[in-house]
């Protein structure tokens, strides 16, 4: 196969690690697929893994590719693929330990990856994948957050909060949230209310939600516990050991981590196909330039207000 280019690494470590080089993408194996990418998105988990802070899931052998969703065509299958064909059209997620996705190929496992609705670009699918899962997941699976029930989303702004607060609102729940001061009025046109700032009081909104939803992983426990009603949940996705172990207790708050689950994404793609999920795009730029563009984001988090999305083909 002819060799290609991605955005790799040879040792865990900030930004200055990353370097875009020529790599050859291997065969698909059993249940894999391998896709020619034409997008792909940025999540803050992609540097958090790349500064070795998941070591214990990615692993130790480098190079190792950066990025996780991508949209783009399928080139190959592996064995004992039945829902996808080579020519399809399809968004999805590499896997945690394998990654690659900011790259003109990435193999990924066909559970992760679903077809693409033709309503949307390759640079709206891209954006989609992490953050779909993860406010899908939490607001249903794990909270089961039903018709007029409340829910609070520390970071309503961000990817996983956007995703989440319309996820929550399409099944009838009322949605408040944390984000900047400049950028309320942002949350109030998503029909998210009340809207406070991140160093809000909780003692205000005191029992008022079945689902506290920690988005940014900075909210104090005490804080989280203060807005809940009895029998409410505490979800957090920023994982760290402390916070795992506190997960294991008997009580409200648990950490999650988004599963690569088809029938979960495959939702989420026709809520973006349909409309009801909708994701911003703040900047794209071309793979020659994303390193830079990375580096900015997670600096200086800019730009604000969408995704960085990596365009490739």
């Amino acid at each position: 196969m002819a060799t290609l280019k991605r955005i790799q690494y040879h040792q865990y470590g900030g930004p200055e690690v990353l370097r875009l080089e020529n790599f050859e993408p291997a065969r698909p194996g059993a249940g894999e697929i391998l896709v020619r990418v034409r997008a792909a998105a940025a999540n803050p988990m992609d540097w958090k893994i790349r500064n070795g802070e998941m070591k214990i899931m990615s692993g130790r052998s480098f190079p190792r590719g950066l990025g996780h969703d991508f949209a783009g065509v399928v080139e190959a299958v592996g064995d004992g693929i039945t829902r996808l064909a080579v020519g399809d059209a399809v968004l999805g997620g590499a896997g945690i330990k394998a990654a690659g996705a900011f790259a003109e190929m990435v193999l990924a496992e066909e559970k992760a990856v679903v077809k693409k609705p033709t309503e949307l670009s390759f640079e709206q699918a891209a954006a989609i994948p992490t953050v779909g899962l993860t406010a899908l997941q939490a607001i249903t699976s794990k909270a089961k957050v039903q018709p007029g029930q409340a829910v609070f989303i520390h970071g309503c702004l961000g990817g996983v909060g956007r995703a989440a607060a319309q996820t929550a609102m399409v099944r009838g729940a009322s949605v408040g949230g944390s984000c900047r001061a400049t950028a309320a009025h942002d949350a109030h046109d998503l029909g998210i209310t009340p809207v406070v700032d991140f160093d809000f009081d909780p003692a205000a909104l005191s029992g008022r939600f079945d689902l506290v939803f920690d988005t940014a992983g900075t909210l104090p426990i005490k804080a989280a516990r203060t807005l809940l009603k009895p029998g409410g949940r505490i979800i957090d996705i920023t994982p760290t050991p402390a916070k795992f172990a506190r997960s294991a207790l008997p009580g409200p708050y648990q950490v999650m981590i988004a599963q690569p689950i088809t029938s979960d994404l495959e939702e989420v793609a026709r809520a973006a196909g349909e409309g009801t999920l909708r994701l911003p795009i703040a900047r794209t730029v071309p793979l020659t330039e994303a390193i830079a563009a990375l580096m900015e984001l997670e600096r200086n988090r800019t730009p604000k207000g969408g995704k960085l999305v990596i365009a490739v083909g």
